[in-house]
């Protein structure tokens, strides 16, 4: 396949131009994002336009090879920067779905799951419990039972979840009960305020006050086996400093778990570490982040004289966001003189809800004339019946026409999962794409699908 040189000196390649980058959370499109002699944007070695035409529209078009590229990066990162063992798990709330598992349970990852669906998910993967942790604030006593009995481990979030589980395998055939404690750090970062958990006023976690109760409660409850603590501080951050910070608060509440005799000795920094939405987003590496981390905990422990826990961290967005693009069709054009000019495309908010909820900023390119030049400041409006549903305020594109293909930048993360059926839309399908083969990974939804929960009452069949 023939592709098109790609120099910065061209302000309609700017966002392929910027792919030197050995890190894929900083990238604008994935990896091996390419345009071909006919003016087309390629991902995996596919032409979107030609995915478009097979598969239809919208599309998410998911590339394995800048997935991989993350999973090995965190991986080696950890081994190379950390003495003591080590392992990633994937924030599946990202994108929870069979082949996404698979890819990512195959590079040596664990799973963090947010929910029984993202369990069985996990699960029906193929990914072994021992590599999976169960996270959330409020799971419900089958939840829990359901995680006892498969054999993962829980991230206990509350007093409630505590005395629950101690509850179940008090009263059950369940002999042991491996668990976490999450507890709130308190350190404050920047990033938009629904994404922030690790500030005191946060519905998750331990308060960090009540941790010395917590740990006396678990001395008298042999079945219940603490292995580790957890914290978190948030989503989408750029800054190192917090996560250092947070490294220090873990070893020293692991400090002071030794008075307790319990077996803790595992410690998990959570996630959040962002990736580049825009040209204007200057994340870290993965190898930089894993690095302050890394070094951060060794230090701690060593002024605490500690041996070294095993570390864990559960990256998300910084997995599988760059990893994803989602490509639309142009539709009708609304011109307001000397105000906006709007062009509508067949999706929007139900297969990305992060504009109207986070104020989320993309970027898009026009797929099918990638070398036009960049002459029109366009909002990028999606087909739902809601004024908010924008997707893109002033893009900067090429004249385009009915029919163009739009594909929006960085949508692995948080698009699909948070996709709904919002106007009776459909969900969209998305394809995996590697070396020139797209395999379709999740359906298109059809009218059909959207009635199989539907139940009519023998009453309503026969009124007129």
């Amino acid at each position: 396949m023939v592709t098109t040189d790609i120099s910065q000196e061209n302000s309609g390649h700017r966002y392929l131009s910027n792919q030197n980058s050995s890190s894929p959370n900083q990238v604008l499109l994935p990896l091996t994002a390419k345009v071909n002699s006919s003016d087309c944007l390629e991902i995996g070695g596919c032409d979107l336009s030609k995915l478009v035409e097979q598969f239809g529209s919208p599309l998410y078009i998911l590339d394995e090879e800048t997935l991989r590229t993350s999973c090995r990066e965190y991986r080696d990162s950890f081994k190379k920067y950390y003495s003591g063992e080590s392992q990633v798990i994937y924030a599946s709330k990202a994108w929870s779905c069979l082949a996404v598992c698979r890819i990512i349970d195959s590079e040596g990852l664990g799973f963090d799951v947010v929910s029984g669906g993202e369990l069985y998910t996990t699960l029906q993967a193929g990914v072994k419990s021992d590599r999976i942790y169960f996270h959330g604030n409020n799971k419900s006593t089958e939840e829990l039972k359901y995680a006892l009995d498969c054999g993962c481990t829980i991230i206990v979030d509350n007093w409630l979840e505590l005395q629950t589980l101690s509850a179940i395998v008090s009263e059950s055939e369940f002999q042991n009960a491996r668990i976490m404690l999450r507890l709130t750090p308190g350190i404050e970062c920047h990033t938009h305020e629904y994404i922030r958990t690790g500030h005191l006023d946060s519905k998750f976690g331990f308060d960090p006050n009540q941790l010395e109760e917590v740990f006396n409660y678990l001395t008298q409850k042999p079945q219940i086996n603490c292995i580790g603590l957890h914290a978190h501080i948030g989503s989408q951050i750029f800054e190192q400093q917090p996560h250092q910070d947070l490294a220090g608060v873990l070893v020293e509440w692991l400090k002071t778990s030794q008075a307790y005799n319990l077996p803790i000795e595992e410690l998990n920094v959570g996630g959040g570490l962002g990736i580049r939405y825009t040209e204007a987003d200057d994340p870290p590496t993965i190898e930089e982040w894993v690095k302050a981390v890394g070094k951060a905990v060794e230090s701690a422990c060593h002024q605490y004289q500690l041996p070294l826990p095993k570390l864990i961290a559960e990256p998300g967005r910084s997995l599988i966001g760059s990893a994803c693009v989602t490509a639309y069709t142009i539709g009708s054009r609304k011109e307001i003189p000397e105000l906006r000019t709007y062009i509508s495309v067949d999706g929007g908010m139900s297969d990305n809800p992060r504009p109207i909820t986070y104020q989320s900023l993309y970027r898009a390119v026009v797929a099918n004339r990638m070398s036009a030049p960049l002459t029109e400041k366009i909002t990028v409006a999606g087909k739902h019946c809601e004024s908010g549903d924008v997707l893109i305020k002033d893009a900067l594109l090429p004249l385009v026409e009915p029919g163009d293909i739009l594909v929006v930048l960085s949508t692995g993360a948080y698009n699909y999962s948070m996709a709904s059926n919002y106007n009776r839309i459909g969900r969209p399908a998305a394809v995996l794409v590697h070396q020139g083969e797209a395999n379709l990974i999740l359906k298109r939804e059809t009218y059909q699908d959207l009635l199989v929960q539907d139940r009519l009452p023998e009453r309503l069949i026969s009124l007129e």
